[in-house]
């Protein structure tokens, strides 16, 4: 598909391609954005890659549409044919305690989804997911695909607060929250790991093109990693 490029108000451009939870499709989009990014065009501010679309914003006063658009279509050629896992990064094993205080609603994706709360951290636990992109809070992982069986939409009435560590599903995306937020994702788990720390360079332990490892724990072995990682 030869992506569409569109304002995005008076400063930025919107390159997008099919818009699917899909890996090959966010592959294309990083190797677009640093393709665009290693152009070194005067006045690009910064190059936001998302899923299935990949943002361009610009100082209008140092650069143009016109010139802008330029750049982005060679770039689109220079990056059409990504190698195979040329953006894949790092992979980091996730321990979750699922249930109980820390997953409240298992018992309700379980209901939904038709299968046992031990199918649904089965299915939840038996894959590697792709980072797609971060966003919505500083350093959320939106991971996929999930599994179908799981994929629900998100929650009729948000929370105010979901803590720190707390793993959801919506949609056909699982993720994890990095602080204290309010939330509308189901949780079906938590883990004692930390995913986001001013203190660390980069603050973000994920990045996207990472993939992750959801594994298993009891609530004793959350409690004693819970108690180091502070």
């Amino acid at each position: 598909m030869q992506p569409r490029i569109t304002p995005l108000g008076d400063a930025a451009l919107l390159v997008s391609f099919e818009p699917l939870i899909d890996v090959a499709i966010n592959a294309r989009v990083h190797a677009l954005a640093s393709a665009i990014a290693a152009s070194r065009l005067p006045g690009i501010r910064d190059v936001v890659p998302g899923y299935a679309a990949c943002a361009v914003h610009f100082n209008p006063l140092r650069t143009n549409r016109t010139s802008l658009r330029a750049a982005i279509d060679a770039a689109i050629d220079r990056s059409a044919a990504p190698a195979a896992d040329s953006d894949r990064g790092s992979t980091l094993d996730v321990p979750v305690c699922y249930g109980g205080p820390f997953g409240p609603d298992l018992p309700f994706v379980s209901r939904r989804a038709g299968c046992s709360v031990e199918e649904v951290v089965q299915r939840h636990a038996g894959q590697e997911y792709r980072v797609f992109m971060i966003g919505f809070l500083p350093g959320f992982p939106y991971l996929g695909p999930l599994d179908e069986r799981l994929a629900l939409p998100r929650r009729d009435t948000p929370r105010t607060r979901v803590p720190a560590g707390s793993v959801g599903i919506a949609g056909r995306q699982t993720g994890i929250y990095p602080v204290d937020a309010p939330g509308g994702w189901h949780i079906i788990g938590r883990t004692p790991m930390r995913l986001f720390d001013l203190s660390a360079v980069p603050p973000a332990r994920l990045a996207p093109g990472d993939l992750v490892r959801f594994i298993p724990i009891d609530e004793s072995t959350y409690r004693r990693a819970g108690a180091r990682a502070d």
